[in-house]
């Protein structure tokens, strides 16, 4: 890792992100694209070291409160967070300041910043979301080599949602030929059902692929599933969407079973569940927009 001063930290959108780049080596990562102009190795994490300053700066000029989220791009729990703690500082900052928190993680290091979660949560709202994309935990292994199991995640889910905590799950990628059969989905939405996950997020069953991140996960088929790449090139081409040619078969699953437990799942409607502030003190709920 190396150290920067950021210029700013909150985005249009209200997101946060206090580390750029990653050490979870997912092999699919939409991050490590070349439309998001790193300037650095992705492996070689950035750490915005006044990040928690810069937000504080922000949130006491903002005139309404809101949510504010981390995670989309880059893992606010990254194992360098266990030292550096920045992550923590500005969840301290957004509970001093009586904002809600939506965050996405692939770590149970969460865990160690439940109560104070659930102090932002006694005043406004928290939402705390994990990636789910293999129930399959010997392929998870590989898709997902740095990261906590998916059996773990589950755990974090299940212990948030007993604390008081909405959780959801973010349900991507689904990649083609690999883990887009039946038996994967419904492993997957037994735990998110079991864990108590009031949204799953997912945006089709398939994948994108861009410059970057395409080439570093053909290299990762190549590495794993030999002949896997070229069958990728014969069914995609240079497409930015791969959609799973089972997509329709498993979206059906996925719609029926949500509807079936009263788990929101249409795209809109759980971004829009994600990022819905509500002030708790006051008794009232208000709109992010």
């Amino acid at each position: 890792m190396h150290y920067v001063t950021a210029k700013h930290i909150l985005s249009a959108q209200n997101g946060i992100n206090v580390y750029r780049g990653c050490t979870h080596g997912c092999i699919y990562c939409d991050s490590r694209s070349t439309c998001y102009q790193m300037d650095h190795a992705f492996e070689d994490v950035a750490v915005k070291a006044n990040a928690a300053e810069l937000l504080e700066d922000a949130l006491r000029r903002r005139r309404r409160r809101c949510m504010i989220g981390t995670g989309a791009m880059c893992d606010p729990y990254l194992p360098l967070e266990k030292t550096e703690r920045l992550t923590r500082r500005c969840l301290e900052v957004i509970d001093r300041y009586g904002f809600g928190v939506s965050v996405l993680t692939k770590s149970d290091l969460i865990l160690r910043d439940l109560p104070l979660l659930q102090s932002i949560n006694a005043k406004a709202r928290t939402v705390v979301c994990t990636t789910l994309t293999t129930f399959d935990e010997e392929l998870c292994r590989v898709l997902e080599p740095n990261v906590c199991s998916t059996w773990k995640r589950f755990e974090m889910l299940r212990t948030m949602h007993e604390a008081g905590i909405a959780t959801g799950v973010w349900l991507c990628p689904i990649l083609p030929f690999l883990n887009d059969t039946e038996e994967n989905l419904r492993g997957l939405l037994g735990y998110c059902f079991d864990a108590g996950v009031a949204v799953i997020v997912n945006f089709g069953m398939g994948v994108t692929l861009r410059d970057g991140d395409r080439q570093y996960f053909y290299r990762k088929l190549d590495e794993h599933f030999p002949g896997m790449k070229e069958r990728y090139i014969r069914a995609f081409g240079d497409r930015y969407s791969c959609p799973s040619p089972r997509h329709r078969e498993l979206t059906r699953i996925l719609r029926s079973e949500c509807r079936a437990r009263g788990v929101i799942c249409g795209a809109e409607e759980a971004m829009a569940y994600l990022m819905r502030f509500e002030d708790r003190s006051a008794g009232e709920q208000l709109s992010l927009f």
